[in-house]
């Protein structure tokens, strides 16, 4: 029997890369030398696509696949996969949620504490001698009492909302409507909201409809004291903006996972004493990622099969 062809539009680990490979004929895309005329060449045979969050699968790509049924990517975030697309073209899309949300959750909570209690600076002080030299270290700021603000009370906003309430925050939220029954109060105001926390922490999707929800005016509200976290996407957060804010002491911190064009970091967020910078790792153990492999895996074998997908989107 003939295995079904799968186009992989860029590298996922090996692991998983290995196991659709005993499945499928893979058409490995970021290896082509000359991508079109070589995808041209075996186009009427892919059935599906393995992408990730990052690389996702516009409308050409698609436009390019006749016989495109499924593309199943790798994360919670599918901004970057053309719905739409897949919609219009009875396009099934998966992406692999749940598995990811407590180890985003934690990092999140990570950066909150290390900004807080200023973990990468202390560390220096302590390799580059200063405990010695000078003495105990200035100190630094409880988040016990604090307010914080979560964009987006999804899986991981809320599991980050759980997590920082027992740290003894109070927490509130703000996005496109209320929920009925959420634990916490809604603002329906983001710039309001802003206004009244210490941390603001982005846990919303990417895409169009968030893209700079983070702006001037948001990072105005927060203020001199006040502490941006995003373990989102890089798009909700207005980086120029950021970067101003940050430079003329208008917010006083940030911790970042993501970032507008990866894996470019604006050099005055790496030069700020103010920030901590983490490399896209919210999901990034070996525990969480296998289980993202596997999710890509299972959903492109039910899809196979006939059978219902594990974790549909489209």
């Amino acid at each position: 029997m003939t295995k079904p062809t799968v186009l992989v539009v860029g590298p996922l680990p090996q692991n998983i890369m290995d196991a659709l490979s005993e499945a499928y004929e893979l058409v490995r895309y970021w290896t082509l030398q000359d991508r079109e005329k070589e995808l041209a060449s075996v186009a009427d045979r892919v059935r599906g696509i393995a992408t990730t969050g990052h690389y996702g699968a516009s409308r050409a790509l698609m436009d390019l696949l006749p016989n495109l049924e499924i593309v199943a990517s790798f994360g919670v975030g599918y901004d970057a996969v053309d719905v739409v697309a897949a919609r219009e073209k009875g396009v099934r899309v998966t992406n692999t949620p749940d598995v990811l949300t407590d180890e985003v959750g934690n990092l999140a909570v990570l950066l909150v504490l290390a900004v807080s209690r200023e973990m990468l600076a202390a560390d220096r002080y302590v390799r580059s001698g200063d405990w010695k030299a000078k003495g105990d270290m200035a100190l630094t700021r409880s988040i016990r009492g604090k307010k914080a603000g979560v964009i987006g009370l999804g899986r991981i906003g809320k599991d980050i909302a759980d997590k920082l309430a027992v740290f003894g925050m109070e927490l509130q939220w703000h996005g496109p409507r209320d929920k009925p029954g959420a634990d916490y109060p809604y603002r329906a105001d983001l710039t309001a909201m802003a206004a009244d926390v210490d941390y603001l922490i982005v846990a919303c999707p990417g895409g169009a409809a968030t893209r700079h929800i983070v702006n001037d005016a948001v990072l105005n509200a927060l203020g001199p004291d006040g502490t941006l976290i995003n373990i989102s996407r890089g798009s909700c957060v207005d980086e120029a903006a950021l970067v101003e804010a940050l430079q003329a002491g208008r917010i006083g911190w940030a911790g970042l996972d993501v970032f507008e064009d990866e894996p470019a970091v604006p050099q005055p967020l790496i030069e700020s004493s103010r920030t901590v910078l983490l490399p896209h790792v919210g999901s990034a153990t070996v525990e969480t990622r296998t289980a993202m492999g596997n999710l890509v895996v299972e959903n492109l074998a039910l899809h196979f099969a006939g059978e219902p997908l594990a974790t549909p989107v489209v």
